[in-house]
C-alpha cells in the first residue's frame, strides 16, 4: 500500500507549499498512520514553522508504516502550482526513491448529459538525503492574544514597515501599539479593544517585544486570502506565535518568530 494522501482540492497544498518556501528551501514531511507533520527552523534559527495535517483531513488517506518524504520545495511548489483550484491532489509514495503527485479534474456531465473534458497528470520527484534535525515546538505560556481581521494586521505591518525594519508590539488590557523607529523616521499604530475587527484582545499583563518585519510580512503574504483572521500570542521577550487552521478537521499551521534582542 506504502502511502497515499488525498485532497479535494489544491488549496492546502498551496498554502503549505507557500509558507514553508518563505523558511527553507529542503522539506521533510513525516507521514504516519495518524497524518502528516511537517517541522522546520530557517537557517538563521530565527523563525519555525509546525505543521499538523491529521488524516481526518483528507479525502483519502493510507499510510502502512512511517514515511519521511525530503524534497526541494520549490519542486514542489511549482508542481502544485499546475493544480486548479478545483483539481484533487494525490501524494504518495512506495519507496524512499520517488514521490509522485497526480493532479486530477474529473469530468462532470453538463445539463445536456454530456460529459465535460477531465484530465489527470501525474509528476515525480526524487526525493533527497533527509539533513533534518527534529526540532522541539517551544513551550510557552504567553500573556498576550491579539485575534484580529488578518487585513488590519496586513496593513500594520506595511504601515510601519515604511520607516523601520522591525516592529515593536506593546499590549495592554485595552490596546495595542505597534511601531517602529528607522533611520527615516518613526510610525506608530493604536488600536482599541472596542475597534472594528479587534475580535479578541487580553492580557494577563503588560508586554511589550520588538520582531522582525520581514519574516512577519514573508508568512502573512504566503497566508494570502486562506484565512480572514490572525490569532497571535507573545510576550515581553518572548516568540510570537502565530496560529492558522488548516481545513475543518483540527489541522494547523504555527508560526513562531524569534524577538530581537537589543544588546545596547
Amino acid at each position: 500500500m506504502g502511502f497515499l494522501a488525498k485532497t479535494k482540492s489544491s488549496t492546502e497544498w498551496e498554502l503549505i507549499t507557500k509558507v514553508i518556501s518563505t523558511l527553507v528551501e529542503e522539506a521533510s514531511f513525516e507521514a504516519t498512520v495518524e497524518g502528516i507533520q511537517f517541522r522546520a527552523m530557517d537557517p538563521s534559527h530565527v523563525a519555525m514553522v509546525d505543521l499538523n495535517w491529521p488524516n481526518a483531513s483528507f479525502e483519502k488517506y493510507e499510510c502502512d508504516k512511517p514515511f519521511k518524504l525530503t524534497l526541494r520545495i520549490a519542486e514542489l511548489k511549482s508542481i502544485i502550482n499546475r493544480a486548479k483550484q478545483n483539481n484533487s491532489i494525490s501524494i504518495s509514495a512506495e519507496d524512499d526513491e520517488y514521490m509522485a503527485v497526480n493532479i486530477e479534474k474529473e469530468a462532470k456531465a453538463d445539463s445536456q448529459k454530456k460529459a465535460s473534458s477531465g484530465y489527470k497528470k501525474k509528476f515525480q520527484i526524487r526525493l533527497i538525503e533527509s539533513s533534518y534535525v527534529p526540532q522541539q515546538v517551544p513551550k510557552l505560556d504567553l500573556d498576550s492574544k491579539i485575534h484580529m481581521d488578518k487585513s488590519i494586521f496586513d496593513n500594520t505591518l506595511i504601515d510601519v514597515d515604511a520607516v523601520a525594519d522591525h516592529i515593536t508590539i506593546e499590549t495592554t488590557q485595552d490596546q495595542i501599539t505597534f511601531s517602529g523607529n528607522g533611520d527615516s523616521g518613526k510610525a506608530a499604530i493604536t488600536l482599541n479593544k472596542e475597534d472594528k475587527g479587534i475580535n479578541e484582545l487580553t492580557s494577563k499583563k503588560e508586554s511589550k517585544s520588538t520582531y522582525s518585519l520581514q519574516y512577519l510580512i514573508s508568512i502573512l503574504k504566503a497566508i494570502g486570502s486562506s484565512s480572514e483572521t490572525i490569532t497571535a500570542e507573545y510576550s515581553e521577550g518572548m516568540p510570537f506565535k502565530m496560529e492558522f487552521k488548516l481545513g475543518e478537521s483540527g489541522g494547523f499551521i504555527n508560526f513562531y518568530l524569534a524577538p530581537r534582542i537589543d544588546n545596547r
